[in-house]
């Protein structure tokens, strides 16, 4: 559906923007849409640590990008060298459901609002997991006879979902390997039927992990793989790169993650199509993207270590994409689905497969700052145009949709009063019904400081003195790292970096001290380097925005 959209605009003459949830899955178009190019048409992919280059992408006739991305280029255009952004015709989202992401999901939703706004293209909005498919259509003021949504009856393989759970321990590695035990046990039946497996972790590491003691675990209970005797195979195998792969592969065990070569990825994949690899570990990435089921799916980790926010459940949308995967058209009647979880999570679980889950706004914790990026880039000029913008959002429709939950009586009051309050701060200027962006909400909008953030950093500027380290830990101590997290085994490593130095930080904030001090010497000790990228990547931001206000109002 996609590509017959962007072919489509195509051949009108017209350009169009892929929006896609995650940096592999540009990646992804990226290689497989050689075949315009082929045609004579350009395509260029941006995302991740690639910077966006305006002359390229005003040269393409097809852009791939991220919602991040997407919202910095819609945030410049009225500059001349990012006009192309609202030359777009037609703007394909991939799933859309990433609306419902409590850390992505308003940063798509004002970005569409925004280029409604500035140009109004075409819109196609896909997702396997869509419930309220009336409320996106809404937002994008789709017609009924172009809204489409595809139940269960149009599954071609049955699926039955289920909930098993395992007894939760003090030892988080251990349960690690409770939960794989318990995975095996359910995928073990379909292996042994000729079947097989896709099994979801949360890291790529554990990937790695949970595939050798899988491979351990089959040969103990003596599960036969048709694979160990395809001396053919063998052969085949040698080609990868990876040597715990090709160790692994031989053995129906395999792992999949964006961090491979995409030539073993390619090949894991296929080899799990043709039933080669009989048991797969892979990370969420595989729902998203390549279109790989298997008769069973477990989802093993319905928690994940994210380096800026801590562990973080799943999302319910995205545990509805992996059970998806389950049963192969064609081959199988009926897919089988499992969560495995804690005692206390499963009445949670049950629901959610039992009544599936509405794609909501997140727009309302984040208002603030995406209000005042509206009035700075000059979307937004007065009152009624504060308004007009609400209305245009998913915040706004389902609010409509749902009056209670959401409170629409007063949401144009609440509205109304962030406004005041942006202007009372000393973000927005007013004079009587119009408004403008002061010198700080235009920094605050350039390097997407949040709104707190950019408080501080005004303060610090007022000093009259400064030192390194209170620069660092003001960048430290930033809200954008309030949901970093210490854990005990890195205690040590902390301390010995900051070594008696007085400060009143949170743990989490003082292990970002800690990390922005040793990269200044470039000595990053190894307890601390697994989250040192991610958060260097952010503070790197932080600092080049500290260094304009220092320069703008010190």
């Amino acid at each position: 559906l996609a590509e017959l959209a962007i072919c489509k605009t195509l051949a009108a003459g017209g350009t169009a923007l892929f929006v896609a949830p995650l940096r592999a899955l540009t990646n992804e178009k990226e290689s497989e849409w050689d075949r315009f190019e082929e045609l004579g048409y350009s395509v260029y992919v941006v995302s991740g640590e690639r910077d966006l280059n305006p002359r390229r992408a005003e040269r393409a006739d097809v852009l791939v990008t991220t919602p991040e991305k997407a919202d910095s280029a819609t945030r410049k255009h009225d500059s001349a060298r990012y006009s192309f952004i609202t030359d777009v015709d037609c703007v394909v989202i991939d799933e859309v459901h990433l609306l419902d992401s409590e850390k992505r999901g308003a940063v798509l939703e004002v970005t569409v609002s925004r280029l409604r706004r500035l140009q109004d293209p075409r819109i196609v909005a896909l997702s396997a997991t869509m419930p309220n498919v009336d409320d996106v259509a809404a937002w994008l003021d789709a017609p009924a006879e172009t809204t489409y949504e595809f139940g269960d009856a149009y599954r071609p393989v049955d699926l039955e979902t289920g909930v098993k759970t395992y007894s939760h321990g003090s030892n988080a590695f251990a349960d690690k390997y409770r939960r794989l035990y318990r995975a095996l046990d359910l995928a073990e039946p379909h292996i042994r039927e000729d079947g097989q497996a896709l099994v979801f972790v949360s890291s790529r590491q554990d990937t790695v992990q949970a595939a050798k003691k899988a491979r351990d675990e089959i040969a103990e209970r003596d599960i036969p793989i048709d694979s160990r005797g395809d001396y053919d195979f063998h052969n085949e195998a040698k080609e990868l790169t990876n040597d715990t792969l090709r160790q692994s592969v031989t053995d129906g065990v395999g792992f999949h993650h964006a961090g491979l070569g995409k030539d073993d990825r390619d090949r894991v994949e296929e080899w799990f199509k043709q039933g080669k690899i009989k048991l797969l570990f892979s990370t969420s990435t595989l729902a998203w993207g390549v279109n790989l089921p298997a008769r069973c799916v477990v989802i093993r980790d319905t928690k994940y270590h994210d380096p800026l926010e801590g562990e973080t459940d799943i999302s319910p949308l995205d545990v509805l994409q992996m059970l998806g995967r389950a049963g192969r058209p064609g081959y199988d009647d009926v897919g089988y689905g499992w969560v495995v979880c804690d005692h206390g999570d499963a009445d949670r679980y049950r629901e959610l497969l039992a009544e599936g889950k509405a794609i909501e706004s997140r727009l309302a914790g984040e208002l603030e700052s995406h209000l005042n990026a509206e009035v700075a880039m000059g979307t937004i000029q007065g009152v009624e145009d504060v308004m007009e913008w609400l209305e245009t959002t998913f915040y706004y429709v389902r609010a409509q949709s749902e009056p209670e939950e959401y409170e629409f009586a007063t949401l144009r009051d609440r509205v109304r009063d962030t406004l005041d309050s942006l202007v009372a701060d000393g973000f927005v200027a007013a004079d009587d019904l119009a408004i403008e962006p002061t010198a700080l909400g235009r920094l605050a909008s350039k390097y997407y400081l949040r709104l707190d953030t950019a408080r501080r950093f005004h303060r610090l500027a007022e000093r009259e003195t400064l030192t390194v380290d209170r620069l660092l830990a003001t960048v430290a101590a930033a809200g954008e790292f309030d949901s970093v997290s210490a854990r005990a085994a890195e205690s040590d490593a902390i301390d010995r970096i900051l070594d008696d130095r007085d400060t009143d930080l949170e743990d989490g904030h003082r292990k970002v001290f800690a990390i922005l001090l040793a990269g200044m010497a470039d000595a990053i000790p190894s307890d601390l380097r697994s989250d040192a990228w991610v958060i260097r990547q952010n503070a790197l931001r932080l600092l080049a925005a500290l260094a304009e206000f220092l320069d703008r109002f010190a």
